[in-house]
């Protein structure tokens, strides 16, 4: 799952836990079609062949999900998990949504971030990551 990609997600940076949502992607996808997989998960041909190729396309939840669906559950449950999992951290560490947007290095407020949280619109794994980081960066004190 998204959210165990990394062991100690506080110890990285935002930039180094979405380089471990990348590499985990790629290990579900390792050694299969890339036409096989886009086809299977509705992400595009070009970006599945660009993350096994090791570069680092802009993808949602929902697309990552799909991706690790391919090799696991289904993507809905992957994505609510990550929400859950995101959702407990909140709660564990005591933050609300205007405090995590006031914390990350992202352009959304409060709102958005909670919109995001609850797939009420869509969160690129960068966001993800920014937002994952920082929750389980509040959670580690």
């Amino acid at each position: 799952m998204l959210y165990d990609a990394a062991d100690e997600p506080a110890t990285l940076t935002p930039a180094e836990l979405h380089e471990a949502y990348e590499a985990e992607l790629r290990a579900a996808i390792e050694g299969l079609d890339a036409d096989a997989v886009a086809s299977e998960t509705g992400v595009s041909a070009e970006t599945i062949r660009a993350l096994a190729a090791g570069e680092s396309p802009s993808l949602t939840l929902s697309e990552a999900a799909a991706i690790l669906a391919v090799d696991g559950p289904d993507a809905d449950t992957i994505v609510q998990e990550v929400r859950d999992h995101l959702l407990m951290g909140m709660t564990t560490g005591v933050l609300d949504v205007d405090t995590i947007a006031s914390n990350v290095d992202l352009d959304l407020s409060g709102q958005e971030v909670q919109q995001a949280i609850e797939g009420r619109t869509r969160m690129t794994l960068a966001e993800l990551a920014a937002i994952h980081n920082y929750v389980a960066g509040r959670n580690a004190h």
